[in-house]
């Protein structure tokens, strides 16, 4: 029986617009130690699941990385399960700018039904 590779690096599984990259490059260029962005997934919420993001130092053997102009996004194993086909976008709206996670829970099943839990408008958080 052959032991299963785990691929560390992302392809298509998640897509990061031009803009977001752009946003995420100028955020964490000014941080010291930053490695780059995790895109995470937690319990709870309205659908279950909640969704965001943070600075890291460095990656796990469990992450796999999406990299692109320098900018390196990673998501763990287990949230990739959740987040594969997410398109990450960063929209200005008048005097709000925001990251916008669409089709979010997409591939699993998962519904995002409310304002931040996937919905393409780009709600609150919800909890």
């Amino acid at each position: 029986m052959s032991e299963v590779q785990f691929n560390n690096t992302l392809t298509n599984e998640i897509t990061v617009s031009a803009e977001a990259v752009k946003q995420l490059i100028a955020l964490t260029e000014n941080e010291d130690g930053v490695n780059g962005v995790r895109i995470f997934v937690s319990g709870g919420g309205c659908g279950g699941m909640s969704y965001g993001m943070t600075f890291v130092e460095a990656s796990t053997e469990y992450d796999a990385t999406w990299e692109k102009d320098g900018l390196k996004v990673h998501v763990d194993s287990v949230a990739l399960s959740y987040l594969t086909g997410v398109e990450v976008d960063y929209q200005t709206e008048g005097a709000n700018a925001s990251f916008v996670f669409k089709n979010v829970f997409a591939e699993s099943g998962g519904s995002g039904a409310c304002g931040g839990c996937g919905a393409a408008d780009g709600g609150g958080g919800c909890g």
